[in-house]
C-alpha cells in the first residue's frame, strides 16, 4: 500500500522540491495523522526559480519555507529530466488551495484569508462558507498600512487559526508569511497570489485542456500580450533545463 504521509524531496538549483504524485498524495501528506503540518507552502515554478537567482531576498524566504512543490508544468518536467524515477505531477497552486479548504471545510479547521481588495475577499469568504462550509476565523484584506501589520498578525494568533492563506503577490506574501509565523507559528501558511480572484470570476483561468497540455502560460500571454517580457524571460531557465543546469 503507497505511504501517502510521506514524499520524496528533489533538487533543482539549490531548491528541494516535494515530490507528489498527485493532488490526494499532497492533501494527505499535508493532512497526515488528521493534523495540519505547521510551516510555509510555496508555488514554485519556472519563474520563480528566475527570481531567486536574482533575489537574494527573495531566495533567502523560499529557502526558509519547509515546503515547496512544483506549481508549474516546466518545473515538473525539469524533475522528471534529472530524475527519471521521479513519480512526480504537477500540483497548481489554485487546485492545492481549493482542494485544502474543502478538506479544512470538512474538518473544521479554522482558516483565516489575507490579502485582496476588499470585495473580492468578501466574495471570497461567502463562496467557501456557501461551497464548503469553511470554518472562517477571520479576513484582512491587501490594503493595510506597514504601522498595522503588527496587529494584523496579533488577530490572526488571537482567532487560532490553523490555515492562513496569502494573496497579496510574490515576494510581498513570502515577507508576510516569514513575519507572522514569528508570531503565530502553529499553522500552516499558503502563498496564493491572485486565486482569490481566479476563486471569484474575477480574472478567468486557462480552459482545463490548456492546463492538461501545460499551455496554461501560453493562454495567460494571448489573454495578457504584455506578459511578453516575462516569458521571453524564461528562455534563460528552458537553456538550464536543456543544458542539465538544473
Amino acid at each position: 500500500m503507497t505511504d501517502n504521509t510521506s514524499a520524496p524531496l528533489y533538487d533543482l538549483r539549490g531548491l528541494r522540491l516535494i515530490g507528489w504524485r498527485d493532488m490526494q498524495h499532497a492533501l494527505d501528506y499535508l493532512c497526515a495523522g488528521g493534523t495540519m503540518k505547521h510551516g510555509t507552502l510555496v508555488a514554485i515554478n519556472a519563474e520563480k526559480i528566475l527570481t531567486i537567482e536574482d533575489n537574494a531576498e527573495v531566495r533567502q524566504l523560499i529557502d526558509a519555507a519547509e515546503f515547496k512543490y512544483a506549481d508549474g508544468i516546466s518545473v515538473v518536467r525539469s524533475v522528471r529530466k534529472k530524475y527519471p524515477e521521479a513519480n512526480v505531477s504537477r500540483v497548481a497552486g489554485a487546485d492545492l488551495w481549493e482542494a485544502l479548504m474543502a478538506r479544512a471545510g470538512a474538518d473544521g479547521t479554522p482558516v483565516f484569508l489575507v490579502g485582496g481588495k476588499p470585495e473580492v475577499l468578501a466574495q471570497t469568504a461567502q463562496k467557501l462558507r456557501a461551497q464548503w462550509n469553511v470554518n472562517l476565523v477571520g479576513s484582512q484584506d491587501g490594503f493595510f498600512t506597514p504601522q498595522e501589520r503588527q496587529a494584523v498578525f496579533e488577530r490572526i494568533r488571537d482567532s487560532g487559526a490553523k490555515i492562513i492563506t496569502v494573496a497579496m503577490g510574490s515576494p510581498k506574501q513570502e515577507i508576510f508569511m516569514r513575519d507572522c509565523r514569528a508570531v503565530h507559528p502553529q499553522a500552516l501558511y499558503m502563498g496564493v497570489g491572485g486565486t482569490y480572484d481566479v476563486f471569484t470570476g474575477h480574472v478567468k483561468r486557462a480552459p482545463k485542456v490548456w492546463q492538461d497540455l501545460g499551455l496554461e502560460w501560453l493562454y495567460r500571454l494571448v489573454s495578457q500580450p504584455s506578459r511578453i517580457t516575462r516569458q521571453v524571460r524564461l528562455l534563460r531557465y528552458l537553456g538550464w533545463h536543456y543544458t542539465g543546469r538544473l
